[in-house]
């Protein structure tokens, strides 16, 4: 078996799936805030106000902590003459060989939580389908934007 990429996303990326974590745990929190309301006001059995709670808690723990670090542990990207490749996943190890003759286009996005860390997602697209490689600071995902379009208009001319 190939060796796995070589490249991981920024470190930074850790802290700000972190952060997407802290956000789905508070959205979480207000729909535990609204159900324990319910048994109050509508006498329902006092269990579902523990069950809201512990929701909430394993929800902070796994989202926060766990799952954001597995995931940046798994994150690997690695850009060749002639394809991409890219590793991801949380339980399940994905790895996907994207062809430099089918790249159609290469696109950079930064969301305002990205920004203030200083990073961006590379989307690469295919006919079939978008890669996206999360996390990167913004002059590595720039200069990774135009490495890739280089290589792809390469490869078109070399067809």
């Amino acid at each position: 078996m190939r060796a796995q990429p070589i490249h991981q996303i920024s470190r930074k990326g850790l802290t700000v799936w972190r952060l997407y974590g802290v956000i789905q745990t508070l959205v979480l929190l207000i729909v535990a805030v609204l159900v324990s309301y319910g048994t109050y006001y509508f006498e329902w059995p006092l269990f579902i106000y523990y069950i809201a709670g512990a929701i909430v808690v394993l929800s902070a723990v796994l989202s926060v902590f766990i799952f954001p670090k597995i995931r940046w542990e798994r994150w690997r990207y690695e850009v060749r003459e002639h394809e991409i490749e890219v590793q991801h996943g949380l339980f399940v190890v994905k790895r996907t060989l994207i062809p430099m003759v089918r790249v159609q286009h290469v696109d950079t996005t930064q969301g305002p939580i990205l920004k203030k860390h200083d990073l961006g997602n590379i989307s690469i697209s295919t006919a079939a389908t978008v890669h996206t490689i999360p996390a990167l600071v913004m002059d590595e995902a720039d200069l990774l934007r135009a490495r890739i379009s280089e290589l792809a208009r390469v490869a078109e001319d070399d067809v």
